[in-house]
């Protein structure tokens, strides 16, 4: 007895048409002849300038490095989390003490109880922009030796206390 066997059939290819500029950043090379639109963006004709106080801006400046420093240094395990707790939203906390455990667990170390990094973060600079009186985005650019990182921030005045409502590290 034979047992005869069914050939899958042959799939047919679809014809994909290719673009000329395949493989290449397609860029429109050609000046613009039309002045752009407005957007709302910083620079634009209708962008909102806030009147900020000199003193306000260095101090809000200096506290954001202290405050991406530490926070540095907690993922690190240089530091406690519990450190910056009453300056940061629950959510930023989390995130801050699971980081700070995940890398301890590659580093085989218990975070926050003693130095452990062999490199020390360094804020190369901190860039501010002030959104409103009660809120202050920041860019942060931080070198571990010859690699460099950036991270972003937000912190809102809650109260009486600035706090970091968002950081995020790329």
């Amino acid at each position: 007895m034979s047992v005869s066997r069914i050939q899958p059939p042959e799939p047919t290819r679809v014809a994909v048409p290719v673009a000329e500029s395949q493989g290449t950043l397609a860029l429109a090379l050609l000046p613009r002849q039309e002045p752009p639109e407005p957007s709302g963006r910083a620079g634009s004709s209708n962008a909102v300038v806030l009147p900020i106080d000199r003193r306000l801006r260095r101090t809000i400046d200096e506290w954001t490095r202290r405050y991406v420093q530490a926070a540095l240094e907690i993922i690190g395990g240089d530091r406690p989390a519990a450190q910056v707790l009453r300056w940061t939203s629950d959510e930023v906390y989390a995130d801050l003490r699971r980081r700070a455990w995940l890398v301890g667990q590659a580093g085989e170390h218990q975070p926050g109880l003693a130095r452990v990094q062999p490199v020390r973060p360094r804020l190369h600079s901190v860039h501010t922009c002030f959104l409103s009186d009660t809120a202050v985005e920041c860019s942060v650019h931080v070198r571990y030796g010859e690699r460099g990182r950036a991270v972003a921030a937000r912190f809102e005045r809650i109260r009486e206390h600035w706090i970091c409502t968002a950081l995020d590290f790329a």
